[in-house]
């Protein structure tokens, strides 16, 4: 037996003795007519899954295609994640710290994208503004690009700049570097890396509509149908369809999103396979754009968020085919072999500008331009997990080689008319522009390969009470620009290092897990898409994380404690030049805290709080070294609860409530422009019920309900505005 059954079927002992007769009877307590049966459901299906084991269609203890670790107390994160090539493993096993968030908590607080997942991390906070229809992320206060996240392990498939939540089961957040298990992300940033594993066909039939409003005028539409077929249930297929169309919070401004995600998985005695296919389109009028600041004056207060200082014209389309292929093989009750291939093709015009503020009272440049973009993505992964023992050590091992291939193109964006001037408190709109006379053509500018082979190996001794993972892994990136009218290359970079890592996990005590961690990544820088040198090739850096921690599992409650630092090569763009350099370096020490789960039946708990301390250690002026680096807030906090009301109130309700709160944050490197600290409340209530023996599920939720106008980011050079007060609806029903 594996060290990840060992563990996992002792908690589940654990877990069933505590809850199989109190949590049926507070369950039963609970419900009212016509909730009792659905809810009776869920908890014996949940203890089910936990006890499964690697029966046939699991596979064994080195099995990914299949279903995901067991979500933990109260549902809203698993019991586990998977940790790259070596696969899942419990969280309290990890020398990592993690948090996968589950579709349960996707669905309960209406998440329309990853970032309304994430805004539960303290870890975590957001790059571009709110209605946007672009992500971006800082975990431990370094960026981290949409393009960085992988998808079911694979990078390079989900859509560049906003990927589809309906898809996804699981949104998995490691925090810190992930090049030893994951492989080098895009742009190899070791701040962190965001995992989403889509949805698989259940045991039971699905048939799941979802209808949903929110502000001003958006109507939301999602299905969600599975079926499982065959003697033993190995063949599964599951489809995720969405529609989101209408008015945002925004003024002048609407969107028009649909998706469509086929997953299709076999699982054999032995052989295990799957496949997703995907598309997903979106056409947003006069999106939000960040801004950047000119020097020397305070940056002026945050605007009323619903105002649009974008012009009504302006707009960004675009479109992502994707596929994503994996199987695995059992070769013997110890050892897999596994493959996996993906590939997408992303497409986007974007018609606007990037607002550049020059003075304190707020008025500000508009640029427009039309920028046609193109990234065509190839990636493949194989290798082999086994486990095995030697004498008394156990070992659970893994080998790995990956690749990917990105042709980036991303032609400098073409002036259209002169700029516009205006004011962020009262801006003006002037007669629309056209693109239409423009060329659509998107020659290459730049082409990226990234390589790796990793080898890691978990070695257990006393009974699972020590776990020392070894491993590095040898990468290379060869990144190539060149120019759009000639198609000569114009500049290029090859760099190649050995990624050493280092993780420990010793259990003094039954349920807590102190553990550390040493791990390097190479990271190569990125400019953003506003910068005039966007697709210069830059040369990657090593970076470095130390981490410390502990984890403590009361059963029902996960807390956790980690103390890190973190040190990477730093990237910053003039706002007056608008060229992007690499001439510093930052160094982050962070100190986080987090809890979840269920500490009583009815109450679910989730969130944290991060401390940060980020200096620039480097810089090309002597003056800037030692001062605090951009975009860096000392303190990020994030709680969300939930409470099930009496049922003698009304059986079936739940209220729901999150507080987010981040400190100030400098602007530019000589610390003389800042943003002020800022908050938000977000209410919510959730009614379960049956509609004709139906489960029907009304949920309404108001994010920012006090409508704080605030900025919310000022990191890389860019100033990001806050997310205004938005109400969501919706009515879910299972037939």
């Amino acid at each position: 037996m594996s060290v990840v059954e060992r563990t996992g079927r002792s908690r589940i002992r654990r877990r069933m003795k505590r809850r199989s007769t109190a949590g049926f009877v507070a369950v039963a307590l609970a419900a009212g007519p016509g909730t009792l049966q659905a809810q009776e459901s869920v908890r014996l299906d949940e203890l089910s899954v936990q006890g499964s084991g690697g029966g046939r269609g699991n596979g064994g203890p080195n099995a990914v295609v299949g279903p995901p670790p067991p979500p933990y107390a109260g549902g809203t994160v698993a019991s586990g994640s998977r940790l790259g090539f070596l696969g899942n493993r419990n969280v309290f096993d990890q020398p990592f710290s993690s948090t996968s968030y589950t579709e349960k908590l996707i669905r309960d607080q209406q998440a329309r994208n990853v970032q309304d997942v994430v805004n539960n991390d303290p870890s975590i906070r957001t790059n571009v503004p709110a209605f946007s229809g672009i992500l971006g992320f800082f975990i431990r206060g370094f960026p981290v690009f949409a393009q960085d996240m992988g998808f079911n392990g694979l990078f390079g498939v989900a859509d560049a700049f906003n990927p589809a939540i309906e898809p996804i089961e699981r949104v998995e957040v490691l925090r810190g570097p992930s090049t030893l298990l994951s492989g080098i992300p895009p742009f190899g940033n070791i701040g962190g890396v965001i995992n989403l594993i889509p949805k698989r066909a259940g045991d039971e039939p699905l048939n799941r509509f979802t209808i949903g409003y929110s502000s001003n005028a958006q109507i939301y539409k999602a299905v969600d149908v599975s079926r499982r077929f065959g003697d033993d249930k190995e063949w599964g297929i599951r489809f995720n369809g969405a529609l989101n169309n209408g008015n945002t919070p925004i003024d002048n401004q609407s969107l028009h999103f649909g998706v469509a995600a086929l997953a299709l998985d076999y699982r054999g005695e032995r052989l295990r396979a799957s496949a997703d296919l995907g598309y997903q389109e979106l056409d947003f009028v006069s999106p939000l754009r960040n801004r950047s600041v000119l020097s020397g004056f305070a940056i002026p207060r945050a605007p009323d968020l619903s105002l649009n200082q974008q012009q009504p014209w302006e707009y960004r389309t675009s479109s992502n085919k994707s596929a994503a292929f994996r199987v695995e093989y059992d070769l013997n009750e110890n050892l897999t072999a596994y493959a996996a291939y993906g590939r997408a093709n992303f497409r986007q015009e974007y018609f606007g500008g990037v607002l550049q503020i020059f003075n304190a009272r707020g008025d500000y440049r508009d640029p427009i331009s039309f920028i046609p973009f193109r990234i065509p993505n190839e990636t493949a992964e194989a290798g082999l997990r086994g486990t095995v023992e030697t004498g008394p050590v156990k070992h659970s091992f893994g080998l790995a080689a990956v690749g990917f291939w990105q042709d980036l193109s991303q032609p400098a964006g073409v002036p259209v008319g002169p700029t516009i001037v205006s004011n962020l408190y009262d801006p003006t709109y002037v007669a629309p522009r056209s693109p239409a006379a423009l060329s659509r053509l998107t020659p290459t500018t730049s082409k990226r390969i990234n390589r790796s082979v990793a080898i890691a190996d978990t070695l257990s001794f006393f009974d699972d009470r020590v776990l020392l993972t070894l491993g590095g892994r040898w990468q290379e990136i060869d990144v190539k620009s060149i120019s759009p009218t000639t198609g000569l290359r114009t500049g290029s970079s090859e760099s190649g290092a050995f990624s050493p890592g280092f993780g420990l996990v010793v259990k003094p005590l039954e349920h807590l897990s102190l553990y550390a961690n040493y791990i390097e990544g190479l990271t190569s820088p990125a400019p953003p898409v506003n910068a005039r040198n966007a697709n210069e090739a830059f040369p990657a850096f090593v970076s470095r994380q130390t981490e410390i921690g502990a984890k403590y599992d009361f059963g029902s409650v996960g807390v956790g404690f980690a103390a890190f630092r973190i040190e990477q090569p730093f990237g910053f763009t003039d706002p007056r030049t608008l060229v992007f350099s690499v001439d510093g370096r930052q160094r982050n020490d962070g100190v986080e805290l987090t809890v979840f789960g269920e500490p009583t039946p009815g109450v679910r708990v989730l969130g944290g709080v991060s401390f940060l301390d980020g200096v620039q250690t480097a810089a090309q002026l002597a003056a800037n070294v030692g001062k605090v680096a951009i975009g860096v807030p000392s303190v990020q906090l994030n709680l969300y609860g939930e409470v099930d009301l009496p049922p003698s109130f009304l059986p079936g309700l739940s209220l729901t409530g999150r507080v987010i709160y981040t400190s100030s944050q400098y602007y530019d490197l000589a610390n003389t422009q800042k943003i002020p600290d800022w908050a938000t409340l977000d209410l919510g209530v959730r009614y379960a019920t049956t509609f004709n023996d139906r489960p029907l599920t009304l949920r309404a939720n108001v994010v920012n309900v006090t409508g704080n106008n605030y900025w919310a980011s000022t990191g890389r050079g860019v100033l990001s505005q806050g997310t205004p007060r938005t109400v969501l609806v919706s009515a879910t029903v299972d037939f």
